[in-house]
C-alpha cells in the first residue's frame, strides 16, 4: 500500500507522547512520481516528481514554516535496501530536524501548509514513510 499523506490523529497522539521530548527527527522516506501529478486546474509546467519535491514543496514549506526552528538534517539517495519489505524501494531519505514536535505539527495544520505546501507534495509523491524519532538517553 503506497501512502503519499499523513492521518491528523497519528499527528495528535504523536504530540501528546512527544509533549516534552525536546528536539525530534523526522525521517522521510520517499519514491517521487515520474511526472508530477498536479490537478487538471494547475498552471504550473510539467514537472518530474523530484523538481516538484525540491523546487516547489521544499521551498513552499520553508515559507510556510519561516521563524519556526526546524533544518534539514541530511538529504541522501536510497542506492538499496538491505533489509525490508519484498519490492521496497525509495528514491531519497529526507531527515528534517525540530526544535520540537509541536512546531512540525504547528507547520502541518496550518491553512498556509494545505494550501502553499501540501499539493506539491502529493504532486511529487508516489509513496513515503514519515516517521518521527528522538535521540535516546543511552547508558555511558
Amino acid at each position: 500500500m503506497t501512502r503519499t499523506d499523513y492521518e491528523n490523529a497519528a499527528i495528535e497522539t504523536a504530540a501528546e507522547a512527544l509533549a516534552d521530548a525536546g528536539p525530534v527527527y523526522m525521517i522521510n522516506m520517499v519514491r517521487y512520481r515520474d511526472d508530477a501529478a498536479y490537478e487538471a486546474t494547475s498552471d504550473l509546467p510539467p514537472c518530474s516528481g523530484r523538481e516538484a519535491y525540491f523546487q516547489r514543496y521544499a521551498p513552499a514549506f520553508n515559507t510556510v514554516g519561516q521563524g519556526e526552528d526546524f533544518s534539514v538534517f541530511w538529504v541522501g539517495n536510497v542506492r538499496g535496501v538491505l533489509v525490508g519489505q519484498d519490492g521496497e524501494a525509495w528514491d531519497d531519505i529526507v531527515i528534517v530536524r525540530y526544535a520540537s514536535f509541536d512546531v512540525l505539527r504547528k507547520i502541518l495544520q496550518s491553512p498556509a501548509y494545505a494550501e502553499q505546501a501540501a499539493p506539491h507534495r502529493h504532486a511529487a509523491l508516489a509513496d513515503w514513510k514519515f516517521i518521527v524519532t528522538t535521540q535516546p538517553n543511552l547508558p555511558r
